[in-house]
């Protein structure tokens, strides 16, 4: 079997593994309201991370830049298709991870996201798809325009709801209590 089809097969293994996971955590599959939406822009509204995109599936493009980065700086050898199934595991265990008791309280505490209950299974594979999408972005595209697609990416979500991938890493790291009254003043 070609290294390519079992990369392709082990990330076909993560991405039927991860909502296993997650409903076996108890996260709802799709939104509990019953429906499903193409967008929800309401940042604290109960749709948030619920649905199959919303503000936050930019910062999730992001992370398919930053792991492609990752992968060409550190596993240059490695085919394509590998650090792919690299970047799939390492988002489907962050959506793990980011919808554990943990971290659903740590987003509670540190940040203004003070009723956020975690996301759907939906919304969850949907942020790994949208990884997936930058990842493949970052693969073709000249490094300079990917660069400045995530700085207009952190720039745009910054200026429509007061957040984005680098205040959320802030404050769930080390939060900063007048970033916190900022995004609070909408």
């Amino acid at each position: 079997m070609r290294a390519r089809n079992r990369a392709v097969i082990l990330i076909v293994a993560v991405l039927v593994a991860t909502p296993i996971i997650l409903l076996e955590m108890g996260r709802p599959p799709i939104c509990t309201c019953g429906i499903v939406k193409l967008w929800e822009g309401g940042v604290n509204s109960a749709g948030n991370s619920q649905h199959l995109t919303d503000w936050y599936s930019f910062s999730h493009i992001i992370h398919g830049f930053l792991f492609y980065l990752g992968g060409w700086l550190l596993l240059r050898r490695m085919p394509v298709a590998w650090r792919l199934a690299c970047a799939v595991a390492l988002e489907a265990g962050w959506e793990i991870l980011e919808n554990s008791p943990i971290i659903i309280d740590r987003y509670r505490a540190a940040t203004i996201a003070v009723g956020y209950t975690g996301d759907s299974v939906l919304n969850s594979m949907s942020d790994i798809t949208m990884m997936a999408l930058g990842f493949a972005f970052a693969a073709r595209a000249p490094w300079r325009v990917t660069l400045v697609i995530a700085i207009v990416f952190e720039l745009f979500t910054l200026w429509t709801i007061r957040d984005n991938l680098t205040l959320n890493v802030l404050m769930l790291a080390y939060p900063v209590e007048a970033i916190r009254a900022w995004q609070a003043a909408v």
